[in-house]
């Protein structure tokens, strides 16, 4: 590593994969995957704003998860791509921030969002007749706003800071974009008092969310458990699943990754998690909720005229 050390002030992405075949083959395969998420999600938000008969709540947070998720791996994978096929691994200064802040803004919006969710599903399944009040309109814009903002000015705290400590050793990340864990190693300062405040960071958009997100479907399961009707059983529980697939696919390898203590870490480790919760979540969250939710399913057919012969 040590060619990479100099006096600019651009950093060094070392990358995901080797500058070799093998490299470029595992490439196109994450370009394919790139492709397949923005037209997964794309078509997702189109279809939620152009069926009436998905003008509901819970699909209208669907759209917003669809829209980060668009945004998501927009942040990283484009640079990515580029780095790798011009032989290239510099980001500027500005980039690395600009990079790092969308990266975090995604991050805890997108937790918060999982969490209202659930409280979605929580309130249509336990308490149907307040769900009206309880779920309106102007609430689900409430919660999106809520959502983009906190994690907003969580995401501009980090950045600030990141882009503000002295880094007196090599700038090369070895990851794959600007993570903020990753620049820390590299800073000559105690970073102490700000790994309290990523510690932090991930109680308030992590843990406390699952945290509602368990209590909410304990109680949606004891509810589900004492309906008498079959068919409402089966409709709650697919639901339900769905969503819950897409949660632990989402927050297990956070979790682990920003959770874990310091000395635990692994570059290697850390990439490999990352890839699955910037790449791989996002392209499997529009095929989890179109494939498992047979209102989905419908309107792709009424409005794309597909996916016929998957219907009941």
């Amino acid at each position: 590593m040590e060619k990479w050390n100099h006096t600019s002030n651009d950093f060094i992405l070392l990358g995901l994969f080797p500058q070799n075949q093998v490299g470029l083959l595992l490439l196109f395969l994450i370009i394919l995957i790139f492709f397949l998420t923005s037209v997964g999600n794309m078509a997702m938000i189109h279809l939620i704003r152009v069926d009436p008969r998905l003008h509901t709540p819970m699909y209208f947070l669907l759209s917003q998860l669809s829209l980060m998720d668009l945004m998501y791996i927009s942040t990283t994978v484009p640079k990515m791509t580029f780095n790798f096929l011009s032989g290239q691994k510099s980001i500027s200064f500005l980039g690395c921030g600009v990079q790092s802040f969308f990266f975090l803004t995604m991050d805890g919006s997108e937790t918060l969002l999982l969490a209202f969710m659930a409280y979605d599903h929580y309130v249509a399944i336990c308490h149907p007749l307040h769900y009206p009040i309880c779920m309106s309109n102007r609430m689900c814009v409430k919660m999106i706003i809520g959502s983009w903002r906190v994690a907003s000015i969580n995401s501009l705290a980090h950045t600030v800071y990141i882009l503000h400590i002295p880094y007196c050793r090599s700038r090369a990340i070895n990851h794959f974009f600007c993570d903020i864990p990753a620049m820390l190693s590299l800073a000559c300062m105690d970073t102490w008092v700000h790994e309290c405040m990523v510690f932090l960071s991930t109680i308030l958009f992590l843990l406390l969310p699952f945290l509602g997100i368990t209590a909410s479907y304990g109680q949606i399961l004891f509810a589900v458990y004492h309906m008498r009707s079959k068919e409402g059983r089966k409709k709650a529980f697919t639901t339900c699943s769905t969503h819950l697939t897409v949660v632990i696919f989402y927050y297990a390898p956070f979790v682990y990754t920003y959770l874990r203590p310091k000395n635990l870490h692994s570059p290697a480790d850390d990439k490999i998690l990352a890839v699955f919760y910037t790449i791989l979540t996002p392209m499997l969250n529009p095929i989890i909720y179109s494939l498992r939710n047979k209102e989905v399913l419908e309107a792709m057919t009424r409005v794309f005229g597909i996916f016929s012969s998957l219907k009941e």
